[in-house]
């Protein structure tokens, strides 16, 4: 009944053993893998990991890091992606001010474009927001009212997280919950909404303790959902099914993504 809500297994970190840590984690439990594919090149990768695997989903959109190279050729690409079926995302987008790879103003224009786009086509934004707080809660305010998506791999504090809660927005949580310095992050996790809940591994980046510093797995979810439910004093399972069903909600119960 575990869900891994955000993952990268069409980066090259997995194409040695990819088929390996998809087993793993079909053997650790994992109901639902939603893989992100975060640039042009990576598109094809994903449309191929939901076509082979019925439990893997998908999303595509252009990584704020990557927002310069978003124009209307990249937009057609995705359009046409998007009308797959496994396709169930979009994203992730938004706003990363700590790297900067992509100038600040070109990042915003693309935000904002990408958020009209994931409307048009019907699909629940996946947003990337660091060193980026205000910029990115303007333009999700001003820009894209209603909410409907989630804010990956929390790591704001909790006023943030009501701001993002009150427009409507699911919140997940990464593996750094378990890390020691993480105090102001499992302040966020005891207060989330059970129903706005969401866990991730962002693999393989981001690992949880005690794998820090290593490549991170989908199936490494369930350390993070563990720390969680320690947190909010609840079972692990029984946790792990209330994410799902969140995750199902978001994602899946889309009429025009209907994989039957």
């Amino acid at each position: 009944m575990f869900v891994d809500s955000h993952c990268h297994l069409e980066m090259e970190s997995f194409d040695d053993d990819l088929e390996e840590v998809i087993a793993k984690s079909v053997d650790e439990g994992l109901e639902y893998i939603l893989t992100v594919g975060t640039e042009e090149s990576y598109f094809g990768k994903v449309r191929d990991l939901v076509e082979r695997y019925p439990f893997i989903y998908g999303a595509i959109g252009i990584h704020p890091h990557n927002a310069k190279e978003f124009d209307d050729r990249v937009e057609k690409v995705i359009r046409d992606a998007a009308s797959h079926p496994g396709i169930v995302g979009y994203g992730e987008v938004g706003l990363d001010f700590f790297k900067n790879h992509s100038p600040r103003d070109v990042q915003r224009k693309v935000f904002v474009r990408q958020l009209v786009l994931a409307h048009e086509l019907g699909l629940p934004i996946i947003v990337h927001s660091r060193d980026a707080r205000q910029e990115t809660i303007d333009i999700l305010r001003s820009e894209y009212p209603g909410g409907y998506g989630v804010i990956h791999c929390y790591s704001y504090d909790l006023a943030t997280a009501k701001e993002f809660l009150d427009m409507g927005f699911y919140i997940s949580i990464p593996g750094t919950v378990t890390y020691r310095t993480a105090a102001g992050l499992r302040e966020v996790v005891r207060y989330i909404p059970e129903d706005r809940l969401m866990a991730e591994t962002d693999a393989p980046f981001l690992s949880p303790v005690p794998h820090r510093g290593k490549r991170n797995v989908p199936y490494y979810v369930k350390i993070t959902i563990e720390t969680v439910a320690r947190e909010r004093r609840k079972d692990t399972e029984a946790l792990a099914a209330v994410m799902r069903d969140n995750f199902v909600r978001l994602f899946l119960r889309n009429p025009r993504k209907d994989r039957s």
